[in-house]
């Protein structure tokens, strides 16, 4: 079992930055792939990130086309945290953030098995 706790959210201005952390309980999940989602007021819920481990050290991340060249995923396995680095922040970012664990990582929700509870992010324009 994992159990998933999202931090960081808030409110922010329009080209802000924030960073949002994913911290996972229960067991060591260094070989999990690892997932951020958004969910909007009135809109389902959307893949953002994911990372997946390439075995040794290596991980491979892949970032929604929304995102791209403004957010960063990584994760320190020492630690048992993921984090998501977000820069330039736009009021379309606008959502509870929510960070997911699975044997791989995709673009799936249905794909993870562990979710957490979801922090908020508000950006100001």
């Amino acid at each position: 079992q994992v159990q998933l706790v999202e931090s960081g959210g808030g409110l922010v201005q329009t080209g802000d930055s924030l960073r949002l952390s994913c911290a996972a309980s229960g067991r060591t999940f260094s070989s999990y792939g690892v997932g951020w989602f958004r969910q909007a007021p009135g809109k389902e819920r959307e893949f953002v990130a994911r990372v997946n481990w390439g075995g040794s050290s290596t991980y491979y991340a892949y970032y929604a086309d929304s995102v791209k060249g403004r957010f960063t995923i990584s994760r320190d396995n020492a630690k048992n945290t993921v984090y998501l680095q977000m820069n330039g922040l736009k009021p379309e970012d606008t959502a509870i953030y929510y960070c997911a664990a699975g044997k791989i990582a995709t673009m799936k929700r249905d794909d993870y098995d562990y979710w957490g509870q979801g922090t908020q992010v508000t950006v100001s324009s």
